[in-house]
């Protein structure tokens, strides 16, 4: 049998084992609660989106500055651990109206709402609850999310890599990323030097008002959302949707979808959300952030204003800079933020004065 003819019958196993595994945990009293795990929603006139999982309530405490190796160890395990809960009804109350969903086999969902009216900038509330209890003792099981709503007057969006773009990661060196993720938390894990001043400065703009959206496209596993957003509250780089994947066993994959295509679909997603709103997009020069960059410069003309690589590879990307220059689309190949910074100021994306902020925050950082 090839492996195309041996993924189906490996997925089947693989979804009768996690629902033996869910059935056994509760008939032998480990789980002890369920909960919903929203992921920050966003939204327009057009649409408005939010996605989560429900799952075994991990019990995972933030993390400490004074946390070792073996704490963080077991916590990162909790992470990637799960039991999740599938094919679960879960409704989302957005205003006066009720939507429901369901989980799919690995615990996610999704939620989407062509709203009538069009929502007023800012951030908003949708509560969610099971419709039914999975657990005995614990007969309700709710959460709240949240909605992003940009203002129209954004002057522009910003989409962001998170790995070796925010923060260094070794991505692209197998070991070095599992020793990074294994060993360290959201206090130890320090962002590149200036990265949360810059990115204050881009959702400002030039009018000084915290307006402009920023997404991050990661292809980090969504059990690290909570870590993510944790790191990012810490080091004070201003939220955003994440927008992250599932590397999980899928019908036809191994993985379930490569690093190129999660990025595309999650871009092209975003863009159609807010298709009168041009962006900004941020990335990294050790995996094929350049490459997918320039495909969706090439589906969507006159869209991007700027391509920022943050080069950690070392790498000329020579026919790259040909191609953005045939699109008339800068191509900023930088090694720090500051660089980075400087075409933003010099185009107007940004205000020259807080460059000073960004230069502080660096030469902070570095000490």
């Amino acid at each position: 049998m090839n492996l195309s003819g041996l993924l189906p019958v490996l997925y089947f196993f693989k979804r009768k084992f996690s629902q033996v595994k869910l059935w056994l945990w509760i008939r032998l009293g480990l789980v002890k609660s369920v909960m919903i795990q929203p992921y920050l929603g966003f939204g327009s006139k057009k649409e408005i989106y939010l996605a989560g999982r429900v799952l075994v309530d991990r019990g995972i405490a933030p993390a400490k500055p004074e946390d070792r190796f073996w704490r963080n160890f077991g916590t990162m395990r909790k992470r990637f651990f799960t039991i999740v809960i599938p094919e679960e009804k879960v409704l989302a109350k957005w205003g006066e109206k009720t939507f429901a969903t369901e989980t799919d086999e690995e615990g996610y969902f999704e939620i989407r709402i062509h709203p009538r009216a069009i929502p007023e900038a800012g951030w908003h509330s949708i509560f969610l609850s099971l419709e039914r209890g999975v657990l005995k003792k614990q007969a309700e099981v709710t959460a709240e999310g949240v909605i992003f709503i940009p203002t129209p007057q954004a002057d522009f969006g910003v989409i962001s890599d998170i790995d070796d773009t925010i923060v260094p990661t070794g991505a692209q060196r197998l070991w070095d990323m599992l020793k990074t993720t294994f060993a360290k938390n959201a206090h130890s894990r320090i962002p590149f030097p200036g990265v949360s001043a810059f990115y204050a400065a881009l959702r400002k703009g030039l009018d000084g008002v915290d307006s402009n959206p920023l997404f991050y496209v990661s292809s980090s596993p969504w059990n690290l959302y909570d870590f993510l957003t944790e790191l990012m509250e810490i080091h004070q780089i201003p939220p955003g949707p994440l927008m992250l994947r599932d590397l999980g066993l899928s019908r036809d994959q191994l993985i379930a979808g490569s690093h190129r295509d999660h990025k595309l679909k999650q871009i092209r997603h975003i863009l159609g959300v807010y298709p009168d709103l041009n962006f900004i997009l941020i990335g990294d020069s050790g995996q094929e952030d350049p490459v997918i960059y320039r495909e969706i410069i090439e589906e969507f003309p006159g869209r991007i204003l700027a391509v920022y690589i943050r080069n950690v590879a070392n790498r000329e990307l020579k026919q790259l800079r040909v191609d953005y220059q045939r699109l008339e689309v800068p191509f900023v190949l930088v090694k720090d933020t500051m660089e980075a910074s400087a075409h933003a100021a010099q185009n107007g994306w940004i205000l020259e004065t807080d460059r000073s902020e960004i230069y502080r925050q660096k030469v902070e950082d570095e000490d």
